[in-house]
């Protein structure tokens, strides 16, 4: 893993903690959620051992987001 990627799995990471603690939710309903709204089973350890692994997919990332009542954007940064 290059040193860019490994710097957005962090932030990934991070990021997840934030909205986490903004929902008041901890890992383990956050789990629970990802499963009752994909039909795919999902624990938290398992959630947990992607985020620090780094190897959470975009596709995860972005359906986290929705479960939460967030959005991915991409803003342009001025130059």
């Amino acid at each position: 893993m290059d040193l860019q990627n490994k710097y957005m799995q962090l932030f990934l990471k991070e990021q997840i903690k934030v909205l986490l603690a903004q929902e008041g939710l901890k890992l383990k309903e956050l789990a629970e959620l990802i499963s009752e709204n994909t039909g795919k089973k999902c624990s938290p350890n398992a959630l947990s051992l992607k985020l620090n692994r780094g190897t959470m997919t975009y596709n995860e990332a972005i359906t986290i987001a929705g479960i939460l009542g967030y959005k991915v954007q991409y803003i342009k940064e001025e130059s």
